[in-house]
């Protein structure tokens, strides 16, 4: 299984990829296979065709299982991860890959934002998300359990149920 996790914080080497890091970590027993953190694909993310850009899609595309991450800025993903998502084509950019939506914030007033705004488009791109999203708050994601329980409950949906897993045994 190949698994990729995408960081659109503003910030390189953010709280955000921490947290998409640990996650992914946790879901599958090892390190994620890529790490995308969009900020760092730089002025590219602005127009289509630039092929660091076009790498970074077609290693998320043909990936299995997906942890895309942002923190939540004015109760949404960020900016930068809108333009990162844009680069896939609609209905079949994400086609077969399992995606977990996971959000970063300050307070629990945005808990619903990973399923009610990130979640909507991974599936409009294609992308089966068979779990509700992860939010975690920002200061104790690190130390609360969280992604531990996350985990419990969803990682076999996750990891075994995927659409490119689904006809395989595990």
């Amino acid at each position: 299984m190949t698994t990729t996790v995408v960081a659109g914080n503003p910030k390189p080497g953010s709280r955000t990829l921490d947290a998409a890091r640990r996650l992914a970590r946790a879901l599958t027993g090892t390190e994620p296979d890529h790490v995308v953190d969009v900020i760092g694909l730089g002025p590219g993310v602005l127009a289509w065709g630039d092929t660091a850009v076009q790498g970074a899609v077609e290693t998320v595309a043909s990936s299995d299982l997906v942890v895309v991450a942002s923190p939540t800025f004015k109760a949404t993903y960020t900016g930068v991860l809108k333009l990162f998502l844009d680069q896939f084509a609609t209905g079949e950019g994400l086609r077969d890959v399992t995606a977990v939506p996971l959000m970063l914030g300050a307070g629990p007033a945005h808990a619903m934002a990973p399923d009610l705004l990130l979640k909507p488009v991974l599936v409009e791109l294609g992308a089966v998300c068979p779990a509700p999203g992860l939010y975690l708050m920002d200061s104790t994601y690190t130390t609360d359990s969280r992604i531990a329980d996350y985990t419990d409950r969803w990682s076999s949906a996750l990891v075994r149920s995927g659409p490119r897993s689904a006809g395989t045994t595990g």
